[in-house]
């Protein structure tokens, strides 16, 4: 079966802990961005608010390196409208029922880029 190389930022324990410790909560995502980011990669970054600042902070970084950013975010769209190439809105400010949605969004997102990149026609 094929894939995409995928990386995702909240799993990295060992370097959360050091960038959390050394660095500041603010920059957890950013700095990991700034080590692994390139350009033509994509980054989706996720805040039922849009005004986490870690996420924002990783769009602002991921715009420095000509990486694309795409924003899954509540009703208004918070700061992340100023730094998403594309912006998913979802219709409300529901904590709970802004998850529900990007969950369903973000399943239909992977199959559509499965689909896309490993349909193969017989």
């Amino acid at each position: 079966m094929a894939s995409l190389p995928a990386i995702s930022l909240v799993s990295q324990m060992s370097l959360c802990t050091v960038i959390l410790n050394d660095v500041s909560a603010d920059m957890i995502f950013a700095q990991q961005v700034y080590g692994y980011g390139r350009k033509a990669d994509v980054l989706i970054g996720i805040s039922t608010s849009g005004r986490a600042k870690n996420v924002l902070n990783a769009l602002v970084t991921a715009r420095c390196f000509d990486i694309v950013t795409i924003g899954f975010t509540g009703q208004d769209g918070g700061d992340m409208v100023e730094l998403c190439d594309d912006l998913i809105q979802v219709p409300t400010v529901q904590v709970a029922e802004v998850q529900n949605l990007h969950q369903q969004i973000y399943h239909l997102l992977c199959s559509r880029l499965e689909e896309h990149f490993f349909h193969s026609e017989d």
